[in-house]
């Protein structure tokens, strides 16, 4: 099966699992609270397959994009006959606990998921725990004209004090052409400055140039380049580079595009025995889409791996969850005020990449850590209060509960509309994003 049905299949079955769950939560308040479901569908548009239990129809639609569930009486532009069972007909904390229960349920299985994966297999950077200490930094990047030396302990970045390498990254990531104060501490003396990382990469995340000490680990060999050639092999760690240590992939990169295609010698530890290789960088593609000398391997971070036992694992699903619940409200926030580009927002096709990567990947842990971070992202989305998403529902809730009556229909219904053109822009630019990205990786 190739890379691209691999993707296909993947991103079908996981966002399909990912609104049954979230339309399973509308549904199951729904009925346990009294409102009559008239429609539980997956996809909009025509009816392909289906059946109806009493007064429901459950059904699988055309365009495989989401779904719902139509509750009768729940658009305010339908004629309302008082019907005890209509949407309308309930309180507002009825209808609150409705429109609340979709996204719960997503954030719920990321929980779940996370735990479970965490007990078969909890796998993390070995360096992303550490305090961050810089072992690299690029030449001229933005860490290099703020400052910034190797041995340099990062004591604080934009208000975060004693920062892990975790929490230096996702301010990182998160501020492109954004001035980041920070303080270094160097040789027992602080030192402070700002610096503003640069837009990098088809996605325009920001990157300040500093990097930690992190060991070079053959990960996976690219056919048909040095690396396969001279016998290089997955597992070795790279300890030298032409008599130089080299203290992390960034070091290593940024000395092959210096030396270009001239030969290079490479000291690897293989088990107990140490290996020379002459090698002579090529010019290619890498992972990014970016051409540079290379060997031609890609780097694996050196990581911790264990089992957690149940209670261990929850503690640890809970933690990351509210960790990247905050990075997406922050990364959402900044989107808003136009501080990060949009780039950085993964469409359908950029999620279909993911998991047909995920997919090919040994085990079945990494597709699962996906779902459950693509589950987390859907409830969290829905949170957001946009009219005719389950946030923007409950903020007219709330709305109304302060003014203490409804708000007129012809409010709502221009309400509805502009949200509806709104979101539909949104796709649409997200989508072209997905295919400029995409193309601009496959460009040489």
């Amino acid at each position: 099966m190739n890379s691209v049905l691999i993707s296909l299949v993947s991103v079908a079955v996981i966002l399909g699992f990912m609104v049954l769950i979230h339309e399973f939560g509308h549904y199951a308040v729904a009925k346990l609270l009294g409102v009559r479901v008239e429609q539980f569908a997956i996809g909009f548009g025509k009816r392909l397959v289906g059946f109806r239990k009493r007064e429901t129809d459950y059904r699988i639609n055309a365009i495989p994009l989401g779904g719902y569930v139509k509750m009768s009486g729940e658009n305010p532009m339908d004629e309302r006959t008082g019907d005890p069972r209509e949407f309308l007909s309930h309180p507002r904390w009825h209808r609150f606990l409705i429109a609340i229960a979709g996204p719960t349920m997503n954030i719920l299985l990321a929980v779940i998921l996370l735990t479970g994966v965490y007990m078969v297999h909890y796998e993390y950077a070995a360096y992303m725990d550490k305090p961050a200490v810089v072992g690299y930094v690029e030449p001229d990047s933005p860490a290099a004209k703020a400052g910034v030396q190797r041995g340099d302990r990062i004591t604080q970045i934009d208000g975060v004090h004693n920062p892990t390498w975790e929490q230096v990254s996702v301010k990182e990531l998160l501020s492109p052409n954004q001035s980041l104060n920070f303080a270094v501490d160097r040789n027992h003396q602080t030192v402070e400055g700002a610096v503003v990382p640069v837009p990098v990469t088809t996605s325009e995340i920001g990157s300040a140039g500093w990097y930690p000490d992190e060991p070079v680990i053959v990960g996976e060999i690219d056919h048909g380049l040095p690396a396969e050639k001279v016998g290089i092999e997955v597992g070795d760690k790279i300890v030298s580079l032409d008599g130089q240590p080299v203290p992390s992939i960034q070091a290593m990169i940024e000395r092959l595009q210096q030396s270009k295609s001239k030969p290079v010698e490479i000291e690897v530890e293989r088990g107990e025995k140490r290996i020379a290789f002459a090698v002579t960088p090529v010019l290619a593609a890498a992972a990014n889409g970016e051409k540079h000398y290379r060997l031609g391997f890609k780097n694996s971070p050196e990581t911790k791996v264990s089992r957690l036992p149940l209670p261990e694992a929850l503690s640890h699903s809970l933690s990351d969850n509210r960790r990247y619940s905050v990075i997406l409200l922050e990364l959402v926030g900044k989107l808003v005020q136009h501080k990060v580009s949009l780039r950085t927002v993964s469409g359908p096709i950029g999620i279909a990449q993911q998991a047909g990567a995920a997919a090919q990947e040994k085990g079945w842990t990494p597709l699962l850590a996906l779902t459950a971070a693509i589950s987390l992202n859907l409830g969290i989305f829905n949170l957001l209060p946009i009219p005719i998403m389950d946030g923007g529902v409950i903020l007219l809730l709330a709305i109304e509960g302060l003014m203490r009556r409804d708000i007129s229909l012809r409010i709502k219904e221009r309400i509805y509309q502009a949200a509806f053109v709104f979101l539909v822009l949104f796709a649409a630019v997200v989508i072209y994003n997905d295919i400029a990205k995409t193309i601009a990786q496959k460009l040489p």
